[in-house]
């Protein structure tokens, strides 16, 4: 006999409920900035504030695109190529250095990746001012290799790849892999590259997303140059004395449409990845 299926309770109704609300909260501000994007100066004055998107949409656009001195096409292309130029190095640098601590046999490994660690409880905002004068020493100032350089490898990469690598790759197939002649390369490669690919999509997502939106550092090293990047391209068309918020928020909406169908296309592998982590561990 066939049992009935399982039927929702009160409690699983309401835990819908609520997480029905929390998504529409905190995708609201998403929605807002493309109905402000899409409207007319006056959208904000309005009371109570409007809530439906206008049809300016495109004549917004074509203001941001066409402003003087803010590149703002420019600084998508140049955010694509730093957020794709830093996640592929953080993937390759980050799986390697992880795949030595985890695997690799050398002394003083222990107390190196404590130094690792250690590293993450600096605020980076110490060392900006270091930073700054050494890719002025380099000449990279004001180009797009001084947002890329202090990014290619992180702490947080490293021991994230490491704790994941532990679990997810046994001793006994390094060994086994040894014993058929492959080189340490052979190994990372052939080996611990094909199981820790939901890390390395985890990271690379993380990584994208966080690049693309970093505003700090290229604001610093960027100032004055022709080769901001998209989020330093906002701060231009938010700046002087009198603000267009349509444009801003226009440039914002297309600033974020990439992460937005990066993550929905690669959601699901964030999601897999952390349980995969967390079953493993």
């Amino acid at each position: 006999m066939l049992g009935r299926a399982p039927q929702d309770t009160p409690g699983s109704i309401k835990t819908y409920l609520l997480l029905a609300l929390i998504v529409l909260f905190s995708a609201f501000p998403i929605y807002w900035m493309f109905v402000i994007a899409t409207s007319t100066d006056e959208a904000l004055t309005k009371t109570p504030p409007a809530v439906v998107p206008g049809n300016q949409f495109f004549v917004n656009l074509h203001e941001v695109f066409t402003m003087q001195d803010v590149y703002f096409a420019a600084s998508l292309i140049n955010s694509l190529i730093v957020s794709s130029v830093v996640t592929l190095s953080m993937l390759f640098f980050c799986s390697l250095a992880g795949f030595a601590f985890a695997k690799l046999r050398f002394r003083g490994s222990n107390a190196l990746m404590l130094f690792v660690v250690l590293t993450l409880t600096v605020p980076s905002q110490l060392g900006i001012v270091a930073l700054y004068i050494v890719m002025g020493k380099l000449g990279w100032n004001g180009t797009l290799l001084a947002v890329i350089a202090p990014n290619l490898v992180t702490a947080f990469g490293v021991f994230y790849m490491r704790q994941f690598i532990l679990n997810a790759v046994p001793d006994e197939l390094i060994e086994s892999g040894r014993m058929d002649g492959a080189t340490t390369m052979r190994l990372y490669w052939s080996l611990v590259i094909p199981a820790i690919r939901p890390a390395l999509a985890v990271l690379g997502l993380l990584t994208f997303v966080a690049t693309w939106n970093d505003f700090q550092w290229p604001l610093i090293t960027l100032n004055g140059s022709d080769f901001p990047t998209s989020m330093v391209a906002i701060s231009d068309l938010a700046s002087g004395n009198y603000v267009i918020y349509r444009r801003v928020l226009a440039g914002a909406f297309v600033a974020t449409l990439p992460l937005l169908v990066l993550l929905g296309i690669g959601g699901r592998q964030i999601v897999r990845g952390i349980m995969e982590g967390a079953v493993k561990a």
